[in-house]
């Protein structure tokens, strides 16, 4: 998390230990411990228990904070549905007014760049962590399919490789968003609409989103006879969260 100067700005004359404490205590060493809980399971509980207790000031906050970390409109939602049934009817009614101010029109058919957000991606998901969507973009698969791939926030595949007699196994075009590309060994690339990332044949790697805004990504390869796609491990939260 970025450092916290919400107390000092607010409160520092008045009730500077408090102010402190806001800061230095509850967001520069809570909210910042790793290897516990990530920023985005930590805004989950946050929001869950301010909604319970009817702080909705503090809850919009962290809302807004929670999608800083990369919880989609359709995850709130989800969660202040399920505790209108513990908390009260009535401050769900409040805190989805919330939603439709810090979220607006940022949902998921919004999303995809100039290609299209396509189908929610099923037939992968086992191999993903998060919602991702396709829209293959080749009317032929044969002799190759084109596919414009769309990550939600913190959405990434698995480690995995791709087998293939040519010396390139994938290409991706970004061209929404920003993301992450990674292989083994290596450090994380960041991508941005324009870049080209050329993954070569056997070489272990992962891509996807990054925690707070959505990812787009064009896919294409040229096949060859025996090609095949290795899917691997996960990405661990722990590896995910270290990424700036």
């Amino acid at each position: 998390m970025e450092k916290q100067t919400a107390g000092r700005d607010n409160l520092g004359e008045l009730a500077p230990k408090f102010a402190e404490l806001n800061d230095d205590v509850l967001f520069g060493e809570v909210w910042s411990r790793e290897g516990k809980l990530s920023a985005r399971d930590r805004s989950m509980i946050t929001i869950a228990s301010l909604m319970s207790q009817g702080l909705f000031p503090q809850l919009k906050a962290h809302i807004t904070i929670g999608k800083d970390h990369g919880i989609t409109r359709d995850e709130v939602v989800e969660i202040i549905t399920q505790l209108a049934f513990y908390a009260g009817w009535p401050k769900a009614w409040s805190a989805f007014s919330i939603v439709k101010e810090v979220y607006g029109d940022d949902n998921v058919s919004g999303h995809g760049g100039i290609f299209g957000l396509g189908q929610e991606n099923k037939a992968y998901e086992k191999y993903f962590i998060g919602k991702s969507y396709l829209n293959l973009l080749s009317k032929l698969t044969d002799p190759w399919a084109i596919s414009n791939v769309t990550f939600e926030p913190g959405c990434r595949n698995n480690w995995h490789i791709h087998h293939s007699k040519q010396p390139i196994g994938q290409v991706l075009i970004a061209v929404d968003g920003e993301g992450w590309y990674q292989e083994e060994g290596k450090e994380a690339q960041c991508l941005k609409p324009g870049d080209v990332v050329e993954i070569p044949s056997g070489v272990k790697h992962w891509h996807g989103a990054k925690k707070d805004c959505w990812f787009s990504h064009i896919a294409f390869s040229i096949p060859s006879e025996g090609d095949t796609n290795e899917w691997l491990e996960p990405v661990t939260d722990e590896e995910y969260n270290k990424l700036k």
